[in-house]
């Protein structure tokens, strides 16, 4: 059965609410709703106070802000390629931005340089997500435009050599270097800040704002692209706006929190068994599913062992591999 989406958007929208109330007040620190609401408020204990603007706050906020960015640039990318087993990682910029955190933690503290160490590991984590990325579409243009396949070959290739240069560089570490890269590469939302939030927020919003625009012409592609192209979609601008919008929403997503996967791949999908494949319900839906998704799994992440915490990245993978593995069996008619 399948929401209207005055009904799923206003159910989503309500649990998400619910959920992010709750970890403003879950942690290693125990508050009660009383004691949260007079922090929000600017009221009570300084040191609650500072717990929920400091702390918990801006890190529910950057996760609901990272799972919308993966999220909706899981389904932009697999209406492009027309293929639901489609994920941001597949052109390639997430081994892009991981490659360039791990120059960042690796390499950069033994050069001379000390105005590069501030935010060196998020600015070269977003600058190599993007130089891969363009790298990939530049690779699968053609003489008759772009070819989504060749563009997924590429992205395959260019990956393996990016992890290929970070396991060198996991190889050269010294111990604190292979301990934060590790981490890093497991996805954490524990360096929360509020400038992160701020930048993720926008890039949310403005990809969000982009997507509904773009959403007649999304479904337009579901049918192909020369049906697209007879009902006046302009196929190679909108491939090439999503692919770089894409590689900027994921870069920036990786840049904050690091790689967590997988919730490209299922909060679209599924979506689109509640809501169907209409990209006007698809988008708004998948946003708030990613948020949700990565607020649910990063409470998961800090009540599994407190005070330590288990890297949020292996929540999503440990829920996403086993997804993965039903899709493929789905893909190919269930049969044994």
């Amino acid at each position: 059965m399948r929401l209207p989406l005055h009904c799923a958007l206003p159910l989503l929208g309500a649990v998400l609410l619910l959920i992010a109330l709750t970890s403003l007040y879950s942690g290693a620190m125990p508050l009660t709703m009383n004691d949260t609401w007079l922090a929000l408020w600017g009221y009570g204990d300084p040191t609650h106070q500072l717990v929920i603007w400091q702390i918990r706050l801006p890190r529910s906020l950057m996760a609901m802000a990272v799972g919308a960015l993966l999220a909706l640039s899981g389904a932009v990318l697999q209406g492009l390629f027309r293929n639901p087993l489609a994920d941001p990682g597949i052109i390639g910029v997430s081994g892009g931005a991981a490659l360039g955190a791990g120059l960042a933690i690796v390499l950069l503290p033994t050069l001379p340089l000390p105005w590069l160490t501030l935010g060196s590991t998020t600015m070269l984590a977003f600058i190599g997500g993007m130089l891969t990325t363009l790298l990939v579409y530049r690779l699968g243009r053609g003489p008759f435009g772009t070819s989504m396949a060749m563009m997924l070959l590429a992205g395959v290739a260019v990956g393996a050599i990016a992890f290929s240069v970070l396991g060198l560089l996991n190889y050269v570490a010294d111990d604190e270097q292979l301990r934060d890269l590790s981490l890093w590469q497991m996805g954490s939302l524990a360096g929360a800040s509020w400038q992160r939030v701020a930048l993720t927020l926008l890039m949310a919003t403005l990809f969000w704002g982009w997507s509904q625009r773009q959403a007649g012409s999304l479904n337009a592609l579901l049918l192909g692209e020369p049906e697209a192209r007879h009902l006046g979609v302009a196929v190679e601008h909108l491939k090439r706006q999503a692919i770089l919008l894409c590689a900027l929403a994921v870069g920036i997503a990786v840049a904050a929190a690091g790689m967590i996967g997988f919730i490209g791949l299922m909060v679209p999908h599924l979506v689109r068994l509640i809501s169907g494949p209409d990209y006007r319900r698809l988008l708004p839906l998948s946003a708030l599913g990613g948020a949700l998704l990565l607020l649910c799994a990063d409470l998961l992440a800090r009540a599994i062992a407190p005070p330590a915490e288990v890297p949020v990245g292996l929540i999503t993978a440990l829920l996403g591999a086993p997804f993965f593995l039903w899709l493929l069996h789905q893909q190919r008619g269930g049969r044994p």
